[in-house]
């Protein structure tokens, strides 16, 4: 072929070795292809005004169809036709005609008004192939490329997956019908059996793509298989024409799928997003349900009676802090990470930040965990001064049996005795000795005064403690001290009658009454040293056992004189049964003035010996045990002394890291990971420590001068540790995040961690307004109040006065984002809607999954405008709700 004579003067749509030559004559059989191919092409747009061709270069002579056919395509009016029947009114149609296709920037060369209406076949094949180049060729584009070179790159694309087809030009390429099968095939996948074509068999898959084309896709048949099979060469403007109109019918899909796809991507996003919200508001109302339950039961301080209830609180609380606590810590640790992930999620999107439901807020999740702390803080401390109290209390009230007991036991028969009347009838000698008898039971009666006292002493201070039993001791201490006031009277009733009777009675053997003056304070010493050998004791250090050992040895040290006392009590009794023998006085071998007898001094002695080595072998085995809690202080003091610094240094070194970071963030991530475990890796020592404060506790041990850190001071640091790790690999990962939702490089990352850390003057990881004033003047801001106080709106919402490095990065890389908007989405919904100003159910249905289809259904308003119809919902206010007013 020559040089072109058809060409436009904005595009060259073929190569010029590929058009017509004004001299030569067309091959006949690509003669006969483009008659067919152009006359199908020409009437697919006539038939949409009701007309036809049948003879190409016939029909276009009186120009009327032609103005026609340019009409329907281009969507304009040309100058109105002349109705003559005369060739000057033909030729001036055809003109007006070729003026229109001038007129849309086409040049036309060699092409005459009077070769048209001539029937000029060549000349009109021109013509027409002139106008499928403008108004159907022109506009397509695939990566920058148009026309030819675009038409070939979309089938080459939309081909490449499929066995046997091969795409290089506009003629051989088509011969065996693969490449026009593959292209409905790959949009109509429902249209053709792919898979039962055969290579060898071109005439089958021709017909059956211009079949299915024509049935199903509105495409008329173009061209016969058998011309393009029995032709070498296919004509190249025929394959051009009729393969444009595959493009044209699949080219709306193709939009609706970007559409459906840049939806889809928007949706996924929301429900991933409304999936965490609903996550968030599920974990804040558990854990918070958990403190309301909680807070009660730690601010209940109502005492149990028992040491075993008060045990069983206390073990329960231990249960609460290895058990149950430590979950909930990190429940409300992931609750935090879980919110900050979201609102960074949020914002990389470009949705409006997520608002908890009304007290669940982070701020009231710490806020009822500092009412727990708070409820917590002093229980445990309550709890052990409970038990120490009941300790106590079970103290004083086995003392106080034991001495009531005593004191009964020993008035038992004293009122009897003071009421007797024996005086009335003894002799004279008979008055003196039960005057000198009552006289030693006087004597005998004060010496329990004391112990009287003591019982109500104990008593008085049992009442004090709210011991639970107080009624009970209450009245049996009453009866003690009415039954003692009465013992008095008494006393006192029976001196008065042995007076009067004293009178009358002279003689009284002064032995008696030296032994039973002498018996009756040495057997009261005797009782007292049995009492207090038999006395129970309670002691919290070595100090004080050591006490109690050193007052026993000082008792022991007074046995021998003890024992010299009843030897010569027991001399008396002998000089008297000696008289008695003697002079044959009328005794009765008894002693008139006590009851005390030396075979009782001798029993009661022969107890104390006995009582001395038990109380050394409590007080040696109470020695052993106050040793075994110094050794259990020594052990905790001893842990807890490294793990207290152990955990400061840990914080600290956090703190370092978290402003000092170096390398990428995937390297500071895996760092901090390693970090966090080596520290849970430390929790089995925390554990023993935990083991150590239980023994402790059980064994009652209250004070421990080897430390300063109580088991509170570590459970407190480590459960801050585990947060402070976590908080901060959270902030790597929403980094991570930040960069690779903003493409942010790992140099601009570093170069804004250098810049941070620069003006970071206080390293506290976060910047005051000056300092950050100064950073942004040192990347060259030049900004005046007003623009800093809408930078710092963005950086500090909150108006905290200070900026963090998330909301620093947020603020550098927010110009360079390239994410959806609510103009993009409203755009594509309204290409899924063919240009409507709403949306059908079918239509979504039709176009996106069934998931997100169903999700736009529930969430769009139905659309009200004059134009609507059953179904129809509005897609324009759906779309600016999933970004907010605010971005449109």
């Amino acid at each position: 072929m020559s040089q072109t004579h058809f060409n436009l003067q904005t595009n060259d749509y073929m190569q010029p070795e590929e058009d017509w030559d004004r001299d030569l004559l067309l091959d006949p059989a690509w003669e006969k292809q483009q008659r067919k191919t152009f006359t199908a092409w020409c009437n697919s747009h006539l038939r949409k005004a009701g007309t036809q061709i049948e003879n190409i270069e016939e029909d276009f002579r009186d120009g009327l169809k032609l103005m026609l056919l340019l009409e329907v395509i281009s969507g304009e009016r040309l100058a109105k036709p002349e109705r003559g029947k005369m060739r000057v009114h033909k030729i001036s149609n055809v003109n007006k005609a070729l003026d229109f296709i001038a007129s849309k920037g086409v040049k036309l060369v060699s092409i005459g008004a009077e070769e048209i209406v001539d029937g000029n076949v060549k000349m009109t094949l021109g013509m027409i192939w002139t106008i499928i180049l403008r108004f159907a060729i022109q506009d397509i584009s695939v990566e920058e490329t148009s026309a030819k070179e675009g038409l070939l790159l979309w089938c080459q694309r939309k081909t490449a997956p499929y066995k046997n087809v091969n795409i290089q030009n506009f003629h051989i390429s088509w011969k065996d019908g693969l490449g026009f099968c593959a292209l409905i095939h790959r949009h109509r996948p429902e249209l053709i059996d792919y898979g039962k074509l055969r290579k060898d068999d071109p005439l089958t898959n021709l017909n059956t793509a211009f079949d299915v084309a024509e049935k199903y896709l509105d495409i008329p048949k173009m061209l016969d298989a058998e011309d393009i099979v029995g032709t070498a060469r296919p004509d190249e403007k025929a394959i051009m024409t009729y393969v444009s109109s595959f493009y044209h019918a699949f080219s709306g899909a193709q939009k609706a799928e970007t559409a459906a796809n840049r939806i889809c991507k928007v949706l996924a996003v929301n429900q991933e997003n409304e999936q965490l919200m609903e996550d968030y508001e599920k974990l804040a109302s558990d854990l918070l349900e958990w403190i309301r339950r909680t807070i009660p039961w730690l601010e209940n301080r109502a005492p149990e009676n028992t040491m075993q209830a008060m045990q069983q609180k206390l073990e329960d609380f231990r249960d609460y802090r290895r058990l149950h606590k430590p979950p909930k810590v990190q429940e409300k640790c992931q609750l935090e990470i879980n919110f900050n992930t979201l609102q960074t999620k949020l914002r990389l999107s470009n949705r409006p930040a997520f608002m908890p439901s009304e007290g669940k807020m982070v701020s009231d999740i710490n806020n009822a965990w500092g009412g727990l702390e708070q409820a917590e803080k002093g229980y445990e401390e309550w709890l052990l001064n409970e038990i120490r109290r009941l300790e106590r209390l079970d103290h004083l009230a086995e003392k106080f049996r034991q001495k009531a007991s005593i004191h009964e036991s020993w008035t038992d028969g004293k009122e009897a005795m003071l009421q007797q009347k024996d005086y009335e009838t003894a002799t004279l000698s008979e008055i003196k000795a039960l005057l000198k008898k009552h006289e030693a039971f006087e004597s005998d009666l004060a010496a329990h005064q004391d112990r009287v006292e003591q019982i109500a002493a104990i008593a008085q201070e049992l009442n004090e403690l709210d011991y639970y039993d107080s009624p009970s001791v209450n009245a049996r201490c009453q009866k003690i001290c009415d039954q003692w006031d009465n013992l008095g009277a008494l006393t006192q009733k029976r001196r008065e009658a042995l007076e009067r009777t004293e009178k009358l009675l002279e003689t009284i053997d002064q032995l008696y009454l030296e032994y039973a003056k002498r018996a009756a304070p040495f057997n009261n010493w005797m009782e007292g040293a049995m009492e207090d050998l038999q006395d129970t004791f309670i002691v919290h250090t070595i100090e004080e056992i050591q006490g109690l050992t050193t007052a026993h040895e000082q008792f022991k040290a007074t046995l021998p004189d003890a024992d010299k006392e009843r030897q010569a009590i027991l001399g008396i009794h002998n000089e008297v049964s000696k008289i008695v023998q003697t002079y044959h006085v009328n005794m009765a071998g008894t002693n008139p003035y006590t009851t005390i007898t030396p075979h009782e001094i001798n029993g009661k002695w022969e107890h104390v010996r006995q009582l001395v080595p038990r109380r050394d072998q409590a007080l040696m085995e109470e020695h052993a045990r106050q040793q075994q809690n110094e050794r259990l202080r020594k052990q905790f003091g001893a842990q807890a002394n490294v793990i207290g610094p152990w955990i400061q240094t840990k914080m600290e070194e956090i703190g370092r890291i978290s402003i000092e970071m170096h390398g990428t963030l995937e390297d500071q991530l895996n760092h901090l990971r390693q970090y966090e475990k080596s520290i849970v890796n430390y929790k089995p020592k925390i554990d023993q420590l935990e083991g150590d404060h239980q023994q402790i506790q059980e064994a009652l041990i209250f004070d421990n001068k080897h430390t300063n850190y109580t088991m509170e001071h570590i459970r407190v640091g480590w459960e801050q540790l585990l947060t402070t790790i976590a908080r901060t690999i959270n902030e790597v990962e929403n980094q991570i995040l930040t960069r690779d939702a903003k493409g942010i490089s790992q140099e601009q990352m570093n170069e804004f961690r250098a810049s941070f850390n620069h003006f970071d003057r206080k390293k506290t990881g976060m910047m005051d307004c000056e300092d950050f004033r100064a950073c942004l003047i040192s990347m060259g801001y030049n900004m005046g109040e007003a623009e800093f106080a809408r930078i710092m709106s963005i950086v500090d919402p909150n108006r905290l006065g200070v900026v963090t490095f998330q909301a620093f990065i947020d603020f550098m890389s927010r110009e360079t984002a390239d994410t959806d908007t609510a103009d993009q989405v409203m755009a594509s919904f309204k290409i899924l809607a063919g240009d409507k100003n709403y949306i059908t159910v079918d239509e979504l249905r039709r176009e996106l999954p069934p998931d997100q289809a169903e999700y736009c259904i529930a969430r769009m308003a139905p659309y009200n405008g004059r134009d609507a119809v059953p179904g129809a919902l509005d897609y324009m206010s759906f779309s600016t709700a999933l970004y907010g007013e605010s971005d449109l």
